[in-house]
This record gives C-alpha cells, structure tokens and sequence, in this order.
C-alpha cells in the first residue's frame, strides 16, 4: 500500500517536471492570492490590536477653567469615585500638565521657552472600568457628570474609537470578499493546469486504461498533483509575508509604534501560519478534483 502511494506521488511529481511552465504558473497564482490574503489579514490584525489596547485606555477627561481649591477638589473626587463606572480619577494640576507636554514634545521643549504652566488648563483623567470602556458606558458618566457646571468641557475617544472599530469591521468584510474572489481565480488556473496537462497525456491515460488501470490509479496522481502545488504555493506565500513582515521592522519603526500603541508590528498567529499552507493545499485539491471530474465525464 505504501510502496503505491510512493508511486502516485513520484508520478505527480515528475507530471510537474514534464510541464514546468503549468506548474510554475499554478504555483505562481496560489502564492500571490495567498501572499495578498496574508498580508490583509496582518493589517486587519494590527490594527485590531490598536482598537483592543485604545479600548483598554478609555478615559474621560474634564478640563476645568480654574483650578479649583482643596475643599472644592476632595468633593468632586469623592463624587466622581462613587460613580459605578469610574475605577479611579486623578487631578492633573496645571505644572504637572505643562510638564506632560514638555515630555512630549521631546527635543522641540524649547518651543516652549518663555511660556508657563497657566497657559494649559487643569483636568480630572477619569479612568473607566472594564465593563463601562463602551460606547453606553461613557455616555452614562458623562451624563451624570454634566449637572456639574464646572465639568462642561469633557472630552472623551470613544465617538473616535467606535468609528475605528467600524473601519475595522468594513476592512474585514472587504478581506472575506478580496478573498473569496482570488480563491476563485486561483482555484480556475489550477482546475484549467491540471487539465491541460490530462489533455497533454490523454494518450498515456489511454494506454493506462486499455492494459486494466483502474480510474481510481489514473486519477490520484493528478489530485496529487494539484495539491503539491497548492501546498508549495502556500508555503511560497508564507515565506514572502514573513520577508515583507521582516522588511517592515528593518525600517524606523519606533515612531511609528510608540503613536499606534503597539509594542511591535504583529505578524500572523501560529494556526493562521498554518492555515496559509493547508489552505494552499485544499486550494490545489479542489482544483484538482474539478480536472479529473471533468475527465470522468468525458
């Protein structure tokens, strides 16, 4: 049994080294479909990683037109805390803010010469909880939090971060339908190769069949066929995403990641890896199975 399995695999092999250009061509189509499906996917990936970290640091933030006095500041702290959504706020005075800024501005603090800290103004940062970094969650805060006259300027990213999140969701649409059409495009060239090369043997096939070859031994070796291209198709796309990825580090990064939040450009998880190359390879037995189907019937 094994010994005719081997055979069926050399027999589709040396099938691919008799039409180098076929295969060349099949394995080409696989790689470059699955290549542009793996690299959407890793950007669809990061930036769903910069909504989840985003969503982790929802805060509201009140600024305030005047710093307030110690009695004044120890009751609006108290109220805040006790609001269910709240996990903790914090009073950012007016130096600690011009501080804040100067660290961020980096080598530009020089901009700053001649200016003081009177000219930001103070803020309570409220951090929310787990449960409330939504949407519904901040507007209940805000809504509660507005009956004080002094906390009219508030601001918060969650209006900005739901609008991401809705990119996000269009983007991973747009990937299943990118998808689903180069998977047919890839899935026709392999189909019409595996074809042209029964055609380019039909006299062979003929012979096969005259001295009592069963269908069954005539047909596996083509199914093979298909399905090592696919696999060495899958794996070709594998190594190109992972160069582009390696590519992709070797630039200036550092920017680029401190303004995302990410700690490091993502690459796609171990089973997604995994999932390029089998996909490459039922890609190539569907393609296959079409082919000799087609033979069947004829």
């Amino acid at each position: 049994m094994i010994r005719r399995i081997m055979q069926m695999i050399l027999r589709a092999w040396r099938s691919m080294r008799q039409s180098p250009f076929l295969s060349v061509a099949t394995i080409t189509t696989v790689a470059v479909a699955l290549t542009l499906m793996a690299i959407f996917g890793a950007f669809v990936g990061n930036l769903q990683e910069m909504a989840r970290r985003w969503s982790r640091d929802v805060q509201v933030v009140i600024y305030l037109d005047q710093p307030p006095g110690q009695k004044t500041l120890r009751t609006w702290l108290d109220h805040i805390e006790r609001q269910p959504e709240v996990e903790r706020v914090t009073f950012v005075s007016q130096p600690e803010a011009f501080n804040r800024f100067r660290q961020r501005l980096g080598d530009d603090a020089d901009l700053l010469a001649g200016m003081t800290p009177d000219i930001l103004p103070a803020s309570l940062e409220i951090r929310l909880q787990e449960d409330f970094r939504n949407r519904q969650g901040v507007a209940t805060l805000a809504n509660t939090l507005r009956s004080n006259p002094a906390f009219a300027d508030m601001r918060h990213g969650q209006d900005w971060l739901e609008r991401f999140e809705s990119v996000i969701r269009l983007l991973r649409a747009s990937s299943v339908v990118l998808g689903g059409v180069l998977l047919f495009a890839s899935l026709f060239v392999v189909a019409n190769t595996i074809r042209l090369t029964l055609y380019a043997r039909r006299d062979e096939i003929e012979v096969m069949a005259l001295v009592g070859a069963t269908p069954f031994f005539i047909r596996v070796p083509f199914v093979l066929e298909g399905i090592m291209q696919g696999v060495i198709g899958g794996g070709v796309a594998l190594t190109s995403s992972y160069l582009l990825y390696r590519a992709a580090l070797s630039q200036d990064m550092a920017v680029w990641l401190r303004a995302t939040g990410l700690e490091q450009l993502l690459f796609l998880s171990p089973s997604a890896q995994v999932l390029i190359v089998v996909g490459g390879g039922a890609l190539g037995l569907a393609g296959s199975l079409i082919a000799v189907f087609r033979l069947g019937r004829a």
